[in-house]
């Protein structure tokens, strides 16, 4: 198949030094492909831009925290009693999202409430607030000392990296509860008998969908992470391609995932939520933007995707889920998830989401200003992720 318009990645950043960049979210471009068409819409749009902003467990933080005087090689460390992992060097740790602190209860007194955790303290440390550091090791010749105690922040360490191994999943479960009693899980609260449905994606939105067989998303891609700029840097561990697809190329479940770095320095609270989740666990919320270039005519149809084209199974994590059962109780559009309610075995069941539209279209436009602004060029793929192989140009578009 031969295109009617290509474009580069140069070709695009030159137009958005010279200020000749038209940059549209992913909103947008529905509207745009369906008046113009999609070779038109290629020819008039240069980039379309996503966002999500939901909490995404696979997350954490590379930090270096200054030596102290005497030195300490550090194997263990708290950051307000939140255990970070030290088996890197003398002060290197990695302070996962996910990890409670430790005076933590826990699910001894059922359902947990998991007030503090890994994520609330990135969160404290964007903010701006002082943490309380306490390191243990065995003690060496070069490295004397074995405790070490203080408050610190951000400001005051050397290095601190967000580094998160998987996030913005390229489509996830709609959950329900088919036990008799009300549970408590990473998809939220569900009550008994089907009596509630939960689901997790901005939808038409979401960076992976707009770019479902990963065509400019790759190693290098720069990106709006956590209210700054950051970097895919591999593809997210559970990447999953080989799922089940619509006419339209666009996943049915769960398949592909992002690993993603950045500058912890430059990210904004806002942007970076420590979170509780009853019964289950903490976490932390991460804002995350994709710039898609249009390059030829398919990534404008592939972008214009809605969410009444988007679909995802309803799975059952009452019995189904914890026991690895693969099984689905029927497909939902996300235009019906965002209506509040869904049909499940013949019964209107609400439907809430744990990510937010309304902050995932904040987050596409600021990164669509950016653009516009001149103070964003796109990074080009140096290595796309699997998957890509899938694609053949001009089929799999419905």
């Amino acid at each position: 198949m031969a295109y009617k318009v290509q474009k580069s990645i140069a070709e695009i950043n030159e137009r958005i030094k010279s200020g000749k960049v038209v940059v549209v979210n992913a909103e947008e471009m529905i509207d745009i492909v369906a008046r113009d068409g999609a070779v038109e819409a290629a020819r008039k749009v240069d980039v379309v831009t996503t966002g999500t902003f939901a909490p995404m467990c696979s997350s954490g933080l590379f930090l270096n925290v200054g030596h102290a005087t005497p030195k300490i090689k550090a194997s263990r460390a708290w950051i307000n009693k939140v255990p970070a992992y030290g088996g890197l060097a003398a002060v290197d740790f990695y302070l996962g999202a996910t990890e409670p602190s430790d005076d933590d209860p826990l699910n001894k007194v059922h359902p947990g409430q998991f007030r503090y955790g890994g994520g609330h303290v990135i969160q404290d440390l964007v903010a701006g607030r002082k943490v309380h550091l306490y390191m243990e090791g065995y003690g060496t010749d070069c490295y004397p000392s074995r405790v070490v105690e203080r408050d610190i922040d951000l400001e005051s360490m050397p290095n601190a990296v967000l580094c998160n191994p998987r996030n913005a999943y390229q489509n996830y479960n709609c959950a329900i509860n088919l036990s008799e009693k009300t549970i408590y899980t990473y998809m939220g609260v569900l009550r008994p008998k089907g009596g509630n449905a939960t689901y997790c994606s901005a939808g038409q939105l979401s960076p992976l969908f707009n770019d479902p067989y990963y065509l400019t998303i790759g190693l290098g891609t720069r990106i709006f992470l956590g209210g700054g700029v950051g970097y895919v840097t591999w593809y997210g561990t559970q990447h999953d391609p080989k799922v089940v697809r619509g006419r339209n190329g666009v996943v049915k479940g769960g398949a592909g995932t992002m690993m993603l770095t950045g500058n912890l320095k430059e990210m904004s609270p806002r942007w970076l939520v420590g979170v509780s989740m009853l019964g289950y666990g903490c976490s932390l919320s991460v804002g995350i933007g994709v710039p898609i270039p249009i390059v030829n005519e398919d990534m404008a149809r592939f972008t214009a995707v809605a969410d009444a084209d988007l679909y995802t199974q309803v799975v059952d994590y009452g019995y189904d889920y914890p026991m690895a059962v693969s099984r689905s109780y029927g497909e939902v559009s996300y235009a019906d998830l965002k209506s509040g309610t869904i049909a499940v075995n013949g019964k209107s069941t609400p439907s809430t989401p744990l990510s937010s539209y309304s902050r995932a279209l904040e987050i596409a436009e600021t990164l669509k200003e950016w653009i516009l602004s001149g103070r964003f060029t796109l990074g080009e793929a140096q290595m796309l992720f699997p998957g890509h192989e899938l694609y053949r140009p001009g089929l799999n578009l419905g």
